[in-house]
């Protein structure tokens, strides 16, 4: 597997005597590595890290002070699982955009450290050392480090990039054989912002049935999608429930990404396991962000809630910056070739200039025209050759950035 660390990439020797080989093995994420970077460059605007601009909705904010002047609970541990009432909103919120007629919130849902740290919880409960988990490439950075974190094996099942990466059913059929144990898949996707075709996704299902697999569906972003194209749901299936795993996140639908909490659907059997690997690391959710996560639930309904309006406000301006970003890439047509994102807020163009790895690409920007991106090479065998660029940033910020590439690729 090639190397996913910028920092290592950089010249910086990690000291890893004494260290485990499931730690010493991975790596942090190229999305974390360049800020941290960049902040010893300074002067840098930011393309890179998936943090939208916009501040958590006030509604939220303000319900948190109340329950910080009126409710002492909010300083103390919750319950292990989540706050019962909190688990209770969010099976009526996955019952209704999800059609699944019945979730028992009590034993089919527990409440996270965001998403994150549900699916590495869940991912070290099901993989055992050897097993195989196909995933598809590009794909979720972090989910290489997490499979690899609990001694297990990534196999890639490459997208098609020129049908706007989509799966690749034979790929993935291909890749499974008789050690593995999963099926990941992230959409709408990051770092493509690609969003899964329904036959695609019931095919994959079909094909974890026949072989006796866990599907595991990171939804992080299953609000966020243009062009009123469909989104389909692996969660909405009846006849996988017994093995799909699903997680959901607070982070980027409410503009929480710093009140770090998520949540995980699946199976009663599963809930059980996974909830000892999360009292061993965590014990609970922060209890504040599960009253913000409450307060944010309570005020969506589906239609006309103060959480439906800044939702639907969230994704105008995000699907403004998305064309501004494809206009944008359009004007560096001999450096960049793309495929427009459907879902999520992040464009994965292709580098079109020969001798130049992502690697090298993404610390040039940096160092040289001070803009933070993501090399390629951290998503994935497939993902070299490539750059993300994240369109959560002001409109501002993401002309900068461009401004500032334009001028380096000027001087090349």
């Amino acid at each position: 597997m090639v190397s996913r660390s910028v920092y290592k990439a950089a010249g910086i020797v990690e000291d890893t005597r004494g260290i485990a080989h499931r730690v010493a093995q991975i790596s942090v994420s190229a999305i974390k590595q360049m800020p941290v970077l960049a902040s010893k460059v300074g002067g840098c605007v930011s393309l890179g890290q998936g943090i939208p601009s916009f501040s958590t909705p006030d509604f939220i904010k303000e319900a948190v002070i109340d329950a910080l002047r009126h409710d002492d609970a909010i300083g103390k541990y919750s319950l292990q699982p989540g706050i019962p009432e909190l688990k209770v909103a969010i099976a009526k919120r996955l019952q209704r955009e999800k059609k699944i007629p019945y979730i028992n919130p009590e034993t089919e849902l527990f409440v996270s450290c965001g998403a994150m740290e549900a699916l590495a919880a869940s991912i070290s409960a099901i993989v055992e050392r050897g097993d195989e988990v196909i995933l598809t490439s590009p794909n979720y950075s972090s989910h290489i480090e997490q499979i690899l974190f609990a001694e297990g094996v990534p196999v890639f099942a490459p997208l098609i990039e020129e049908k706007g990466w989509q799966l690749d059913l034979h790929a993935i059929e291909k890749a499974i054989s008789s050690k593995t144990k999963a099926i990941l898949l992230c959409s709408p996707a990051n770092p493509t912002g690609t969003i899964f075709a329904e036959q695609d996704l019931r095919a994959v299902a079909q094909l974890a049935i026949k072989h006796d697999l866990f599907l595991i569906a990171d939804e992080a972003y299953d609000f966020l999608v243009y062009d009123d194209i469909p989104y389909f749901s692996l969660a909405s299936m009846p006849e996988i429930k017994d093995r799909v795993l699903s997680f959901y996140s607070f982070s980027k639908i409410y503009c929480m990404t710093g009140w770090r909490v998520g949540y995980m659907y699946a199976p009663t059997r599963i809930i059980d396991q996974v909830l000892k690997v999360h009292d061993a690391f965590a014990i609970c959710a922060p209890t504040i962000s599960q009253y913000a996560a409450l307060a944010a639930l309570r005020e969506t309904n589906g239609k006309d809630g103060k959480g439906d309006e800044s939702i639907r406000a969230l994704v105008q301006a995000l699907r403004a910056r998305r064309e501004l970003t494809c206009q944008r890439l359009d004007r560096l047509t001999t450096l960049f070739s793309y495929q427009k994102p459907k879902g999520a807020y992040y464009i994965f163009p292709k580098i079109l200039r020969s001798g130049m790895s992502s690697m090298e690409l993404a610390l040039a920007l940096l160092n040289e025209a001070k803009v933070i991106t993501v090399p390629g090479e951290g998503f994935g065998p497939t993902g070299e050759g490539h750059i993300r660029f994240s369109f959560g940033g002001t409109e501002d910020v993401i002309n900068e950035a461009f401004n500032r590439i334009e001028q380096w690729a000027g001087t090349l």
